[in-house]
């Protein structure tokens, strides 16, 4: 069961969508470790496609390029040398990429003066073995576009979650699930309760995928796993991002959260927040996603399970939500007297914690 040629039209916006995203982490990720004076960088995409699409949109191996091309100066000034694996297994798409990349290579001599490209044209369930020994090795950002199911499974994510300094962005056809999840074809390649999956509304289909990946993850695993459910005509698939790092967490959530301020997990409305800002005819009004987590986070530092701002950046960002969220509460509550706090600020920002390693404790005052 293999997915359409994405490249035969110009891209949809669900497709630019992930596009922009990985990009959108490429251009955070690179600076990251130039910037950090590691001398070398590993960028690894699986599924490259052919370079543009028919209508001359860039595609992920492009964006990378010139991200690259963005730092450039930082990254000859450190003598970072950056090796990208760029795999496609379609013979035409392959010759198109290449030519593509060559090409974007020639035309900026000082982006390959750090850049070398290991091509391949080669199955994926065949080279992801071959390569996975260097992943991580080197900071390295691995990104899986898969339109279908072959590159869906338990094993490629356990494979990741045992990586050093990797953080991966992987594409899920998440919305096969709902219509073949039942099948054997699909149940060798992962299997998940789709009658469960199916209780709920079809909308959060990658939210439950995503959920049941976790579950065959270590126990003690300090992967973190998120969702981005991205919305193509009637069906619904979606990334997946995954890192260890709480910085890496903090650039993805602020790109997510930048795509839509509502949820920060979606390119739709997908827990129906709109609808949520006018009570019903009863007077009553469902929380938006944004106020169950002002609220729960405010519950559990009344009830002293957050006592400072270590606990509270951790609970938002297990949560999926940014430090600024947390920030707004912790704000009110000290102002309407319910806690205090040293300082005009809770400093809970990845800054703060993690380089600064400051604390900043909650002491409540109103039970």
């Amino acid at each position: 069961m293999s997915g359409k040629d994405l490249h035969k039209k110009p891209f949809d916006d669900g497709t630019l969508a992930k596009l922009e995203i990985f990009e959108d982490y490429a251009e955070a990720w690179i600076p990251t470790f130039v910037m950090s004076n590691v001398p070398r960088l590993a960028i690894f995409d699986f599924f490259a496609g052919q370079g543009y699409d028919e209508s001359g949109v860039p595609g992920s191996a492009i964006r990378i390029l010139r991200q690259i091309k963005a730092h450039i100066e930082n990254i000859h000034s450190k003598r970072v040398s950056i090796h990208i694996y760029l795999n496609e297994f379609v013979k035409r798409k392959f010759a198109l990429l290449k030519a593509s990349c060559d090409e974007y290579l020639i035309l900026n001599p000082d982006v390959a003066k750090s850049v070398t490209i290991h091509y391949s044209n080669e199955d994926f369930e065949i080279l992801f073995p071959q390569l996975s020994p260097k992943i991580g090795l080197v900071p390295s950002l691995v990104y899986l576009d898969q339109n279908g199911i072959k590159a869906i499974s338990q094993r490629y994510f356990q494979e990741l979650e045992s990586k050093r300094q990797t953080d991966f962005l992987y594409f899920v056809s998440s919305s096969y699930f709902w219509r073949f999840g039942e099948s054997e074809e699909f149940k060798s390649h992962i299997d998940i309760d789709i009658a469960e999956a199916k209780l709920d509304s079809y909308r959060f289909i990658h939210r439950y995928v995503l959920n049941q990946i976790k579950k065959g993850l270590p126990a003690a695993t300090k992967l973190m796993l998120y969702p981005f459910s991205i919305k193509k005509g009637a069906n619904i698939h979606g990334l997946i991002f995954g890192a260890t790092h709480p910085f890496a967490v903090d650039k993805f959530l602020r790109i997510a959260w930048k795509r839509n301020e509502n949820n920060g997990e979606a390119n739709f409305d997908i827990d129906d927040d709109d609808l949520k800002a006018q009570p019903d005819l009863w007077g009553n009004k469902k929380p938006t996603k944004l106020e169950s987590f002002e609220t729960n986070i405010l519950e559990r530092i009344i009830n002293g399970d957050i006592a400072n701002n270590v606990e509270a950046l951790e609970f938002a960002y297990a949560a999926g939500h940014l430090g600024s969220h947390a920030d707004k509460v912790l704000r009110s509550m000290k102002k309407d007297g319910h806690i205090s706090y040293d300082g005009l600020s809770p400093l809970v920002t990845y800054e703060a914690v993690y380089k600064q390693k400051k604390i900043v404790r909650f002491e409540r005052l109103k039970k």
